[in-house]
């Protein structure tokens, strides 16, 4: 891009795509990919209600986010405004460490670890040193200098991605492995919610409360500085990616349907694919889903980074490259405590801190609607965060510690039991907030 667009507002099509292909990247992590296909293989005939469900969560819902971010310009801390200076900063430290160097970015490496290099060379602790060594090298290359990340993501890495992705997308429309399959376990009576819960666990919404703040600065290194137009490329970027991942999750629900006949003791997702890549293209099927994954996975740990390296050189007034370094080592010492312990620390904080995170973005949707957001932000994020906390400690498996009232609500199974108690305060609140609008009109006409 030349001088002049740059000191411009407008962005040219080709960078307005190119930053789409970078939100799509940093949304497309290894779990986004194994999901749908895991989901898939159960719902068998059932797939296409399945796949509605998953897209309402796995795409509605992050997408929401980056409207609910792009509305204010980009920043978790705006977002969280109404909840009071500390509160707010609470919450956005809890977040920006649970999808950074805590959980989510160190997940990136192992994961891709496990699934593009141990089928090739078996799994040792020295392998994962050696590949953790060299992803989170050139992870930190990516993320250090974050004015290039859409000219390094978007139109570099991205396309790699989407072609890899399109021949294993392609191949499962054009060469499935076989016929649709049954319906399993409950997916035979309730399809749309397992879909749904599926999309949901993918808590693609907490990552998008981080990537809003990428979005932003990418726009702004571009020369878009005006607050519209910032409002305005993040959501054409967010609809891109929205319809980037609704083809890539349909297309990976009807491989995971048809596979049924090669696939139905595959314990996951990631063994659905790994076996239909092997059925399909033979030893060359493995290297197209390592490279798939870790490109996945290597897209969203820069996006990851970026956005933590923003948020505390924002938040402590430290170098960002100092915040970046520091986390991307950080991360890769985490990572080295292998996929098992991951997993079984990350889970239990991550279910507590989603529902929080949706709550908190339909809030902010709606905020033209309330006189005092104030009141209707607390009283309802407060009740979530007990509910948070009950998801959590089910979790984690402490399910004796949570009174049994909790386990009789609506969706409590799902880990959806916050969902009628946070209506219902939403509502009661609204109304209150009403009241007392009323009344201080009242009160000032007198």
């Amino acid at each position: 891009m030349n001088s002049t667009t740059a000191a411009s507002p407008y962005l040219s099509r080709r960078d307005v795509f190119a930053l789409g292909f970078m939100t799509f990247a940093l949304f497309l992590g290894a779990g986004n990919i194994i999901f749908p296909a895991e989901s898939g293989l159960a719902a068998g005939h059932t797939v296409w209600l399945a796949a509605l469900g998953f897209l309402l969560t796995g795409v509605g819902l992050p997408l929401l986010t980056v409207v609910a971010l792009a509305r204010v310009g980009g920043g978790l801390p705006a977002l969280t405004q109404p909840l009071g200076k500390v509160a707010g900063a609470v919450l956005a430290v809890a977040v920006y460490l649970a999808i950074g160097p805590f959980f989510a970015t160190p997940r990136t490496a192992v994961v891709s670890y496990e699934i593009g290099i141990v089928p090739f060379f078996g799994s040792s602790s020295t392998g994962l040193f050696l590949y953790s060594s060299a992803y989170f090298a050139l992870v930190l290359f990516l993320a250090i200098t974050p004015n290039k990340i859409i000219d390094r993501i978007g139109t570099i890495i991205t396309p790699v991605l989407l072609l890899a992705l399109a021949m294993l997308g392609g191949a499962a429309f054009f060469k499935p492995a076989g016929a649709l399959g049954q319906a399993l376990d409950r997916y035979q009576d309730e399809a749309f919610l397992q879909g749904f819960l599926h999309g949901y666990l993918t808590m693609d919404a907490l990552g998008a409360l981080a990537f809003g703040v990428v979005i932003a600065s990418a726009l702004r290194s571009k020369g878009v500085l005006a607050e519209r137009a910032v409002t305005r490329y993040s959501i054409y970027a967010g609809l891109i990616a929205a319809v980037g991942l609704s083809a890539v999750y349909l297309s990976l629900f009807y491989l995971g349907a048809t596979s049924q006949g090669i696939a139905s003791e595959a314990q996951n997702g990631g063994q659905v694919l790994a076996i239909y890549v092997q059925h399909i293209f033979g030893p060359v099927g493995n290297l197209l889903l390592a490279l798939v994954i870790a490109l996945a996975c290597l897209t969203t740990a820069v996006g990851l980074l970026v956005a933590c390296g923003e948020f505390f050189n924002e938040l402590l007034k430290v170098s960002y490259k100092f915040v970046v370094i520091f986390f991307a080592l950080f991360s890769w010492l985490v990572s080295n405590q292998g996929l098992e312990q991951l997993i079984k620390i990350s889970v239990p904080v991550l279910t507590g801190l989603y529902p929080l995170a949706i709550v908190l973005v339909i809030l902010s949707l709606l905020d033209r609607y309330w006189h005092s957001t104030a009141l209707v932000f607390r009283g309802t994020m407060l009740v979530t965060l007990v509910f948070g906390v009950v998801d959590g400690l089910v979790a984690a498996g402490f399910a004796e510690w949570v009174p049994q009232v909790f386990s009789r609500l609506p969706l409590a199974q799902q880990q959806l039991g916050w969902l009628m108690p946070a209506v219902v305060v939403v509502v009661i609140l609204s109304v209150l907030d009403r009241y007392r609008a009323v009344r201080e009109s009242a009160t000032a006409a007198q």
